[in-house]
């Protein structure tokens, strides 16, 4: 028998592959060795990550034990993610309410926003991941299902679940070409996503490079179930105190959210040579030196917390700083135009949905490519990407200057948002015609 280039470069193939696979465990082992050091050495000067180090010791006790009854698990890394997972969350638990719900959170900002909350019987720290913590963690939850918010890869505890044949659905998911997923390196993760059940994606674009890696029958475009959740926060409409509408009188009024030092550096000039116009700034952090630093931004500004201390606002500032959390989605209604913060850091902006929802003219920085929303805001004319103060200030203008350019804007963004709904109930489908939760 004739022996080919082609017979023998296939072995030396897999050869390759293998041993890359195995090189690429090994550095992971490697990696998340290091980053427990690092996390250890970074809670010593920083209080998130310290609360974070200290509240995984603090639930070691509590994983010794073991969950009798089968549970539902969320996973989300923060507490955007569990925002977005909510709607899922608040219907498995309506519709199997013997479940035990756990929600996990990695960061330490969505376990103490969450861990109060009454939708779950249990709110956790995901501890570090390895062999025999991620082992154990899954033994003492015992979950039925298990829910993955958007993203956060982790090899074991991913493959323990595929191999404790747990189901485990990936929901609101998004891709990009730059991941490792789809490069010659990106073997590991590549297995990690074959651990999911079901990979439930935002849009056609996820079928052009998933389509590459899993087969037809294991993904599935049903949207994103953060357009669920804002219509759903919108049609509760809790209502703000009046001062705020008495702050804003009848003038122009734009809210800017989630606010980091790049983007009120940038709001700054607008700030100082706009007339009419009020400003409510939400940081997106709101301990006391943050906003002793917007204040120095912001000096003819009047703080929330004062005016909820008087029953009249006796200021002339046109500038309200936020240093509350829990009502920025609540302020958006209020807004002709909102800015999105974050869209001058790495990690691009914070929920522009939550503004969207309301029907507002939307301005944001230039990272937002993570998004796929906010792809699709610029795309119909809702949504501005700005990268100077320039820029910025001839958006504002164009769109205080003309009402018909505002008016179109609101429409458009109300009309996307309600267009785009339906996510939740699509994986809640998935879930029942697989029968994931009968026992």
């Amino acid at each position: 028998m004739a022996i080919t280039f082609q017979s023998l470069l296939l072995p030396l193939h897999l050869c390759l592959s293998n041993a890359l696979q195995l090189m690429s465990r090994i550095f992971y082992v490697f990696f998340t060795f290091l980053f427990r050091i690092a996390f250890a050495f970074v809670a010593l000067f920083n209080a998130k990550a310290r609360k974070g180090l200290m509240g995984r010791r603090t639930q070691n006790n509590k994983l010794k034990q073991k969950n009798i009854e089968k549970t539902i698990w969320m996973h989300c890394a923060s507490l955007g993610e569990f925002e977005q997972g909510r709607p899922i969350a608040e219907t498995l638990k309506k519709l199997h309410p013997h479940k035990k719900l756990i929600i996990s959170f990695f960061s330490a900002s969505g376990y103490e926003a969450v861990k109060n909350n009454t939708l779950a019987d249990e709110v956790l720290y995901l501890p570090f991941d390895g062999k025999i913590t991620s082992s154990k963690f899954i033994e003492y939850i015992n979950p039925a299902i298990v829910i993955w918010v958007k993203y956060e890869y982790w090899y074991c505890y991913l493959t323990a679940l595929k191999k404790n044949n747990i189901p485990v659905l990936l929901v609101s998911a998004h891709f990009r070409e730059s991941q490792p997923f789809f490069k010659w390196y990106g073997g590991l993760h590549r297995e990690m996503l074959s651990c999911f059940t079901q990979v439930f994606i935002q849009n056609d674009d996820d079928i052009l490079l998933l389509e590459k890696l899993l087969p037809t029958t294991k993904y599935s475009v049903v949207g994103d179930t953060r357009f669920d959740r804002v219509l759903a926060l919108k049609e509760k409409h809790e209502p703000l105190p009046t001062f705020i509408q008495d702050f804003i009188a009848q003038d122009f009024c734009i809210v800017a959210g989630s606010t980091w030092p790049e983007d009120e550096l940038q709001l700054m000039h607008f700030t100082k040579s706009s007339k009419g116009v009020k400003f409510i700034i939400v940081p997106h952090e709101v301990d006391e030196d943050s906003i002793k630093e917007v204040e120095e931004r912001f000096p003819t500004n009047i703080k929330y917390s004062n005016l909820q201390k008087s029953v009249t606002n006796d200021s002339e500032s046109n500038i309200l700083i936020v240093d509350t959390i829990g009502v920025l989605s609540r302020l958006y209604q209020y807004a002709d135009i909102a800015y999105i913060g974050g869209g001058f850091n790495e990690s691009g902006i914070h929920n522009s949905l939550e503004a969207a929802v309301w029907g507002t003219a939307i301005v944001f920085g230039p990272v937002y490519e993570k998004f796929a929303e906010a792809k699709e805001l610029i795309e119909i004319d809702v949504a501005t990407s700005v990268s100077t103060p320039i820029e910025l200030d001839a958006i504002f203008n164009k769109i205080i200057g003309d009402k018909d350019i505002l008016l179109a804007k609101k429409q458009k963004a109300a009309q996307f948002v309600q267009a785009k709904q339906g996510a939740t109930d699509k994986i809640i489908h998935y879930v029942d015609e697989k029968r994931l939760l009968i026992s």
